[in-house]
Parts: C-alpha cells; sequence; structure tokens
C-alpha cells in the first residue's frame, strides 16, 4: 500500500551510485526529492534526476542543524558512506559520527513532540554481527556501520534498515530476501539497481516494513517485503 500524499523525502549522500539509482525512482513513485550532496559541482546531475539539490557537509552539521532538515520531509535515507576509501577518520566522521548526529537529530524532533520522519538506512548484510581483520580494508567501516545500526536498533524510531549483500551494477530481476547475516560467500549479491527499488518501495509505503530487510537478487517481487 502506498502513502495517500505526495511524500517529501531527503537522500543523503545523493551522489551515490544507489541513491542517483533512487532518485528517479522515488519521482515515480510519486515523491518529491532532495538529494544532499556536498559537491556544489554536483548539482546539475541531481537536477538531470528531477531532485533538489541540497548543498551540506555532513560531518559539519550538529544534531540541531539535522533536527531543523530532517522535520521538514515525511523520510529520510541515509545513503551516504566513505566505505574506508578516504581513511580511517574519514570513515569514522562519516559512516559513524555523522550518521549518529543524524539520527540523535530525529530524537530531537520526537522529544520536542515536532515531526519526525521515517528514516532508512542503507547498510549491508549482517552488519551487527560481521567481523572482519583488524588488516582488512573494511574494518573500520565494519564498526561504524555496527555502532550506528546498534543504536539505531536500540531507538523507538520509525525506521528500517537495508542490507544488501555486495554491491553490483547488475541489472534487477527481483528479490529474494534473506536472514540477517554476515554474508558467507562472495557468490551472494545484490544489484544497485535493487537497493533502490527496495528504498522507493520502503519510502512509499503506508506502514514502514519490519526491520531489517536483508535482501540478494532473486526473482520475487518487492511486495514480499513484510
Amino acid at each position: 500500500m502506498t502513502i495517500n500524499h505526495k511524500p517529501k523525502v531527503l537522500i543523503i549522500g545523493g551522489h551515490g551510485k544507489v541513491a542517483q539509482l533512487a532518485a528517479p525512482k522515488l519521482r515515480e513513485a510519486g515523491a518529491d526529492v532532495t538529494s544532499l550532496i556536498r559537491n556544489p559541482e554536483q548539482q546539475a546531475d541531481i537536477e538531470k534526476l528531477g531532485a533538489t539539490p541540497y548543498l551540506a557537509d555532513v560531518t559539519q552539521l550538529t544534531v540541531e542543524d539535522w533536527a531543523e532538515l530532517e522535520t521538514q520531509f515525511d523520510a529520510v535515507v541515509w545513503s551516504a558512506g566513505n566505505g574506508g576509501r578516504g581513511g580511517e577518520q574519514v570513515t569514522i566522521d562519516v559512516d559513524q559520527d555523522a550518521a549518529l548526529a543524524s539520527i540523535h537529530g530525529l530524537e530531537q524532533l520526537r522529544d520536542q513532540g515536532a515531526k519526525v520522519p521515517r528514516y532508512v538506512m542503507v547498510s549491508y548484510k549482517g552488519a551487527t554481527q560481521a567481523q572482519f581483520d583488524p588488516d582488512h580494508d573494511l574494518y573500520t567501516y565494519s564498526l561504524a556501520k555496527k555502532v550506528v545500526d546498534d543504536y539505531l536498533n536500540s531507538t523507538d524510531l520509525d525506521y528500517v534498515i537495508l542490507g544488501p549483500a555486495v554491491l553490483t551494477e547488475e541489472p534487477a530481476a527481483g528479490i529474494e530476501l534473506v536472514a540477517d547475516q554476515p554474508a558467507t560467500s562472495t557468490d551472494e549479491h545484490t544489484s544497485r539497481e535493487l537497493v533502490a527499488a527496495v528504498i522507493a518501495e520502503v519510502v512509499t509505503r503506508e506502514q514502514t516494513p519490519h526491520s531489517p530487510v536483508s535482501f540478494v537478487d532473486g526473482e520475487g517481487a518487492l511486495s514480499e517485503i513484510a
């Protein structure tokens, strides 16, 4: 079931691959999309997707800044991520501290009795259980995602965590819902297009699906998400 009004959606990390696929899908589903980006040179790309660019550096936003921004929307999608590419400190700044600040912003709105949007966290399958060796490229990233997901799970917010497996550029065919456990094989794949489709599905539903939603490429329909 879809919501009965045109939802206003904020995508954080709007120039990422998944976010750029999600924006037009959200538009097709009837949403009004704003994409938060840091680089002003990316504004034209966002506008081509039918979304409104919003310039901000997630590492510089305070909890109060987040609250002021988020309350303008019906749904907030966290799709930002350094993923270990910029070094350990940048990973902590973005994937952990900024993500937590965005969640604290929602909690502040709740405590003030203000409008609190639905929150969609794009994570990865089994993030709260994953264990990487300290010398693994994704070690710091995995720790950051675990901290954030564990904290989000401790709240009473209206949220859902999405857990895709190894991301690919393949076109989406269908979905297979799986247990939220760390991948045991590199053969577990999830196309970025499918992640984008799942984002549009969970954002535009009347009720938020049960969290987490862990999934890989399959043959099922998005309606199977419960």
